[in-house]
């Protein structure tokens, strides 16, 4: 296929196999991920989008949306690749708390943009992180504890539909496509823009803390009292690092959406555990949430796998806490619980995530590693085989699974009927199909 007709509709933005630049278009942001895709179209905008599932729909060619990269499968054979960061558009309505964006808006963006009127969005933890696909996925926040999922959020949605006709999507104009954009992914139409609500942030408390490891039980006995008791305003998480040509460590991340002062109160625990590596405790803004982690913003040859945990059972801790993190590069446990766990009636695809931690394991897919990291992944699954549900966010799913792990059967139930009837043909193709 030369896609000769979708060259034409947009003039030097479309690449096949052999164009120079095709393999770094068609490249996602984890670099172990092979994209073989058959073209990498570029929108400049919303008229550009609908162009491309039209002529998709002619010829019968999938279309796969990835505005960053993030959350790629593998899993698209012969479709066209559409890439729309430069949808950029973004406006923040400071007296109605909602923030308008372009399907290619990093989380970065939104938040120093929010920031200035004392706001946030429910961002999770690295500033280069679509939105689109973020939300899309459910997406699990900072402050999702206190406010829920990102897609939760979600006021509207302007789309592209599988005629290649362009909406606006709300709960009053077309109910069963609004709940299933929001968390069931990208497999119902292309997103070009959404509407979302902000929420009142003028201060957040938190940071980074770093011993040796050395000190792991006493952090995660600490860890474990902490989010035993924590408020919905406070997440913390665990990590236990192996970072190349640097001696293995464990640190907590905290963030407190509040007073600064009742943030330090609560985190006052870890300060007798002593003499601490690093201590980036402070107070700072939602601009500077990205901070906390300091995760790359650059792609990376990343080998993940995350599961929910029922309990920090024994099982967990010989395994997660007192067995060495190598060939891994980073164990983290994540506090969830809070609104991520609670039954709304107004929610999206998404729904209750009633597990407590979330528990995510992450090492280079380097060829001198990724065997190894492959095995020890596979190795710390079965140990905590028993506390573990088998359940898990969609924008953690992994190219060696599928979206029913996502969902409940309902949902899943659901989710497909939604997709059966508005794309009958199969135009669109997320990067985790409900179908699939």
């Amino acid at each position: 296929m030369t896609f000769d007709e979708l060259r034409t509709a947009l003039p030097g933005r479309v690449l096949v196999a052999g164009d120079e630049g095709f393999e770094n278009a068609a490249r996602p942001w984890t670099t172990t991920v092979a994209q073989p895709v058959a073209a990498v179209a570029r929108a400049g905008d919303a008229d550009d989008v609908a162009s491309v599932v039209r002529y998709a729909a002619r010829a019968g060619v999938p279309v796969v949306t990835q505005p960053t990269g993030h959350g790629a499968s593998g899993g698209v054979p012969d479709a066209i690749l559409l890439r729309t960061g430069q949808l950029d558009g973004i406006e923040i309505d400071a007296q109605r708390r909602v923030a308008r964006v372009g399907a290619g808006v990093p989380w970065g963006r939104v938040q120093a943009a929010a920031a200035r009127h004392g706001l946030t969005g429910l961002a999770g933890s690295n500033p280069v992180v679509g939105v689109t696909g973020y939300t899309l996925g459910g997406g699990m926040s900072w402050f999702g504890r206190k406010h829920g999922w990102a897609s939760d959020a979600v006021r509207a949605f302007a789309v592209v539909d599988a005629d290649g006709a362009q909406r606006r999507i709300t709960a009053e104009d077309d109910p069963d496509l609004f709940w299933a954009l929001r968390g069931g992914g990208g497999d119902f139409a292309v997103v070009t823009g959404l509407e979302f609500a902000l929420f009142p942030a003028p201060e957040l408390f938190g940071g980074r803390m770093l011993w040796p490891e050395t000190r792991v039980r006493e952090v995660f006995d600490v860890f474990r009292e902490i989010t035993a008791a924590a408020p919905e305003e406070l997440t913390v998480w665990l990590q236990r690092l192996q970072i190349p040509d640097a001696p293995p460590m464990v640190g907590l991340d905290a963030v407190y959406l509040g007073d600064p002062d009742r943030g330090r109160s609560l985190l006052a625990a870890l300060d007798a555990i002593g003499n601490p590596i690093l201590d980036k405790r402070g107070v700072f803004g939602p601009a500077d949430i990205g901070a906390v982690t300091g995760e790359p913003t650059d792609p990376s040859p990343a080998l993940s796998r995350a599961e929910q945990l029922t309990e920090l059972g024994d099982a967990v801790i010989k395994t997660l806490i007192d067995e060495p993190v190598a060939p891994l590069a980073n164990i983290q446990i994540r506090h969830l619980g809070g609104a991520l766990a609670e039954a709304r009636p107004d929610a999206g695809a998404r729904g209750p995530l009633t597990e407590p931690y979330l528990l995510y394991c992450l090492g280079l897919g380097l060829p001198h590693l990724a065997d190894a990291v492959r095995a020890r992944r596979a190795a710390i699954v079965g140990a905590v085989s028993g506390q573990i549900s088998g359940r898990k966010p969609y924008t953690f799913l992994t190219p060696e699974e599928n979206a029913a792990a996502a969902f409940d059967s309902a949902t899943l139930t659901r989710v497909r009927e939604i997709k059966r009837a508005r794309d009958p043909h199969g135009v669109i193709r997320a990067n985790y199909p409900v179908l699939g």
